[in-house]
């Protein structure tokens, strides 16, 4: 899974374009980082930036925008409609993917720690990232707000997490830390009534509602013993909603945010918004995405809606989102564009690959006078052929009639095909991607000594890597030997010759690999390093004949 992690800072300046885009421009200059929204507001005077990419990419963009602020951003003067105690006010980090929150919060106080340190501006770590539980909630952090800090930041409780004790009258303090992510979401009710609206609003989000003498919200709110009303919590944890008109559209909607979609999903979070409206005489007709969403988001729903189906979940990444988009009416109001509304799609590169090819195209590029994509690249197609054929025999017998209830198994056999079958699809690029490493090393400089030791360094690096890939696709490709060995003894009967070309076409992505494994060892002058790929390869080798046997032996049985 790709390494992502997305950052929100807000800065206090929402009316001079020239200053905001001066603010981004360290971010758009940033290799590894993507700019994916700017939103300015002038009532406000605050802007709102979104970019993701490389962790470690974001925390040089994240400290270069900080610093642009400070320099741009006067607080003596600003004036706005927002809270704020800082030119950059907040900017909170938000794992995606291939990220935990653990090492995103290490993230976060490297960031704060060189902004105390080199920008000389006070930092108060909050949320995951915060130093104690008095300071995890950001309003509190920011109460007094920025004309407030002048005496604040003096007090021994409010001493900075990183920077100096001391007010910053030009660019005020910042706040930096770990939130989970938050997914905007407007569910639309076949209704103008805002009531009702809210009324849905009400049964789902985890304030819930107040509790009435009648049970009515026209009844007298009942007190506990502090004098506070009495709630009743709705049904989903880690929710927020609220009910209201929009006009342009002209119905009401549930306009809801999810602060942790790993306690509360999208799906859960649209069945419950559907529970409640029907129980009123109402239906969700339809799911507006407010800005981005994480990928997981849409095939975690696609996998719950299959599954409610009795389908098999072992289906593509886009089958699923196709499934997501399908159950939850993502696009009844505009087309759902995957590539514009998911994160990890929107930071893919524009430049395509060879698995952005078609077969034709492939095999034009793989004849041409170029050594790469070459027989590397084609072990790792190979695998992916494998995985893609245990996959089908797998959801083929999960849609056997009869079969209703083994439909769990091949499911999850399906699903476990399609993951194998997407990392060597990865891997058919790496495989390229490696060799041109290769080639660039041995490209280096060689004049002075100490160039000539970096170019030897650089080649021995590339030439592990070059081995260790394919070993990759080895290891990969004979995972799929347990699934296809389950095909052959249970599946579909009329699959068996499907199951039997998984098997040649896994041995031969193990057998090929395997050879780039041992060609590239050539150039490792690592004892340790040589001898333990070459062991491995061996290993994976000798085991995958055995096993190519024992399920080739198993189809010629069932075919005659």
């Amino acid at each position: 899974m790709k390494r992502i992690l997305e950052c929100v800072p807000n800065f206090s300046e929402g009316r001079d374009m020239k200053i905001i885009e001066a603010i981004c421009e360290p971010i758009r200059q940033t290799t590894g980082v993507k700019l994916l929204d700017i939103d300015p507001g002038a009532s406000t005077h605050r802007t709102v930036v979104t970019f993701a990419g490389d962790p470690e990419a974001v925390i040089e963009a994240a400290f270069q925008a900080i610093k642009m602020a400070g320099q741009l951003i006067d607080m003596t003067r600003h004036q706005g409609a927002h809270p704020r105690m800082g030119a950059t006010d907040v900017c909170p980090l938000i794992p995606v993917s291939g990220i935990s929150v653990e090492e995103a919060v290490e993230l976060a106080h490297r960031l704060g720690e060189r902004v105390g340190r080199e920008l000389n501006i006070p930092v108060y770590m909050y949320e995951y990232a915060a130093k104690s539980t008095e300071r995890k909630n950001l309003s509190i952090i920011r109460s007094g707000e920025y004309e407030g800090f002048a005496k604040k930041i003096l007090q021994p409780e409010w001493k900075p997490d990183y920077g100096k004790a001391e007010f910053n009258a030009k660019s005020g303090q910042t706040v930096i830390g770990v939130r989970e992510f938050l997914a905007a979401v407007n569910f639309n009710l076949n209704t103008a009534s805002v009531r009702l609206a809210n009324s849905v609003a009400f049964d789902v989000r985890e304030n819930g509602r107040i509790k009435t003498d009648n049970g009515k919200p026209s009844g007298k709110p009942i007190l506990d013993e502090k004098g506070e009303p009495v709630r009743i919590p709705g049904t989903l944890k880690e929710c927020k909603a609220v009910g209201w008109f929009i006009e342009e559209y002209g119905f009401a909607q549930v306009s809801m945010n999810l602060t942790n979609l790993s306690v509360t999903s999208l799906h859960q979070a649209f069945e419950e918004v559907n529970k409640s409206a029907t129980q009123r005489g109402l239906r969700v007709s339809g799911t507006e995405i407010v800005g981005l969403i994480p990928l997981s988001a849409l095939t975690e729903a696609g996998k719950f809606y299959l599954a409610k189906q009795n389908r098999s979940i072992g289906v593509s990444e886009r089958e699923l989102i196709q499934m997501a988009v399908q159950s939850m009416g993502l696009s009844d109001l505009r087309p759902f564009v995957a590539e514009e509304k998911i994160i990890e799609y929107k930071l893919r590169e524009t430049t395509k690959g060879l698995n952005d090819l078609t077969i034709s195209r492939f095999t034009e590029v793989l004849a041409s006078e170029a050594p790469a994509p070459g027989g590397g690249s084609v072990s790792a197609l190979c695998g992916s052929l494998a995985a893609g054929l245990a996959a089908m025999t797998a959801n083929l017998a999960a849609g056997k009639r009869g079969w209703e209830d083994r439909i769990p198994t091949f499911s999850a056999l399906a699903f476990k095909a399609q993951q194998i079958r997407e990392k060597l699809l990865f891997l058919i690029e790496e495989d390229t991607r490696a060799f041109n490493e290769v080639m660039a090393a041995f490209g280096l400089p060689k004049t002075t000594e100490e160039e000539k030791v970096a170019r030897k360094q650089a080649i021995q690096k590339a030439n592990i890597y070059a081995a260790e890939i394919p070993l990759q696709v080895m290891q990969t490709a004979a995972e799929v030997f347990p699934i296809l060995k389950e095909m052959i003894l249970h599946g579909n009967p009329s699959s068996i010759t499907d199951a039997g070309v998984g098997v040649l076409c896994a041995i031969t992505a193990i057998e090929g690999a395997g050879m780039n494994v041992l060609i590239n060892l050539q150039g490792i002058e690592d004892t340790a390093i040589h001898q333990g790929l070459k062991q491995a390869v061996e290993d994976l080798l000798g085991a995958s004949q055995k096993t190519k046997v024992e399920l080739l032996e198993g189809v010629y049985q069932k075919i005659g």
